[in-house]
């Protein structure tokens, strides 16, 4: 069992599923069952394909019209297991995050840090379901789903649909009310050889996911040239540009995916302070930048046994904004390499209200990674290589060039300049955010890391 497993087994033993008072493994929230087990054996395969047009066309294209439909998943909606599912999800998409959080810690150093643990989870999910064979059972394995009695049968097979289903779920949770001060956006491009054949129901499961989906045609026999299309395309539909990592696209690329996911939020009733504030970078670095402040009764807990401490900040009704500063001389490496011990709502538990006066930098970071060079980086490069099994994505074999996931932060304040009011009563504890600290936002019921990053420098977010 690969070591992400054994991780994951450990987490999901502290807390089993238990349903009408019969327990249920978590993995059969998620799994076929023999009675869909029997209709996908009878299942007659007339799948029809789809060509995109080419990424230069300037009409939009009949198929993307109706890649909206939501029948399937609004049919799915009903099931009463939703918040059990989420309940396991969340520690799989965390466990995810955290891996490619310590390949990232390592090749960028001291850089800032944003990844999307659920839209990693999600892109990897995608080419779940559109693999086969040994490659769809290397995805099930890598994304957390392993059997627990090592059956080989359908059974054994997690169905993609019910795990999308439960992701989107906790995306619709986190705009579900309250989310004026929060923007939150999903971008998928799907760009393919011209004259390829992509599968219609494979960009049909893929198309609800995202609040905008595009299919097109790029001939990537010039690489130069495909990469300006993509961004000249991604430009035109609002989408920051991805020069760093369009480069160098291989030859031989036959399908490259693009997923970009935004989210943006205003904290009530901060207010930006009229000077700029030294942020140090390190113990003898420092920068000018600037600051807002918030004052509020706030959850925070400080822990001076591991020297962090830890604030929660709404900023929306479903949206929570976590902060966790190093205290004492501590840094973020030691809080950082002790990722992997903790559930995935570990900093949500054991906080007190208190109140506080904080001041942090406004934010903008906008970071974008090739999921294949992490893939590679974490010894698994064949896992989405030039011999995997894409069958349920195209009639022909398929050549996965660059995974490229974009994801996207900002933090304003919604006040004018200015000072805060103070209002009478309790002295509020003044916590300011003036060095390296690591940040993540969680949607409220479901515990699930939407976000998790670091800043290192405030300034070089983009």
């Amino acid at each position: 069992m690969s070591p992400g497993g054994s991780l994951l087994c450990f987490f999901l033993c502290l807390s089993p599923v238990v349903c009408d008072r019969v327990y249920v493994h978590p993995f059969h929230l998620f799994s076929y069952n023999k009675s869909s087990c029997e209709k996908l054996d009878t299942l007659v395969q007339e799948e029809k394909m789809i060509v995109p047009i080419s990424i230069e066309s300037q009409t939009i294209p009949a198929y993307e019209e109706t890649l909206k439909d939501k029948t399937k998943l609004d049919i799915q909606r009903s099931d009463s297991k939703g918040d059990q599912r989420m309940s396991y999800l969340k520690d799989l998409v965390y466990v995810l995050g955290v891996r490619f959080y310590g390949v990232l810690k390592e090749t960028v150093k001291d850089d800032n840090i944003l990844l999307s643990p659920t839209n990693l989870y999600r892109t990897l999910l995608s080419f779940y379901l559109g693999a086969s064979g040994q490659t769809a059972t290397d995805l099930q394995d890598f994304l957390g789903f392993i059997p627990p009695f090592g059956d080989l049968d359908c059974t054994s097979k997690v169905d993609g649909h019910k795990v999308l289903l439960t992701l989107k779920s906790i995306d619709d949770l986190l705009l579900s009310s309250g989310a004026g001060d929060l923007l939150f956006t999903k971008l998928s491009c799907l760009f393919s050889a011209p004259g390829v054949c992509l599968s219609e129901s494979f960009m049909h499961s893929l198309a609800p996911a995202s609040d905008f989906f595009y299919a097109r045609a790029v001939d990537f026999t010039n690489p130069s040239q495909a990469a300006e299309l993509i961004e000249s395309f991604l430009k035109g539909n609002n989408t920051s540009r991805s020069k760093n990592v369009l480069m160098n696209i291989d030859l031989s690329t036959t399908l490259l995916l693009l997923t970009y996911l935004q989210l943006k939020a205003n904290l009530k009733t901060a207010v930006q302070l009229e000077e700029l504030q030294e942020f140090w970078i390190d113990s003898s670095t420092k920068v000018l930048v600037p600051m807002m402040a918030v004052t509020g009764t706030f959850l925070y807990k400080r822990d001076n046994r591991k020297n962090f401490s830890v604030i929660k900040v709404p900023v929306s009704e479903n949206a929570l904004l976590v902060l966790v500063q190093p205290l004492n001389g501590n840094d973020l490496n030691q809080i950082e390499s002790e990722l992997s011990l903790h559930p995935s709502s570990a900093w949500l538990q054991n906080l007190s209200p208190r109140r506080i006066k904080l001041s942090l930098p406004e934010l903008t970071i906008d970071r974008t990674y090739d999921l294949q060079e992490l893939l590679t980086d974490m010894n698994l490069p064949a896992l989405l290589g030039k011999k995997a099994n894409l069958t349920k994505i195209s009639n022909v074999n398929l050549t996965v060039g660059k995974i490229i996931n974009k994801a996207l932060f900002k933090l304003k304040h919604m006040g004018a300049e200015g000072l805060l009011e103070e209002k009478g009563g309790e002295r509020p504890l003044e916590i300011q955010l003036n060095k390296p600290f690591l940040l993540a936002v969680y949607e409220k019921k479901s515990k699930a890391m939407i976000l998790f990053g670091r800043v290192t420098n405030p300034l070089t977010g983009v």
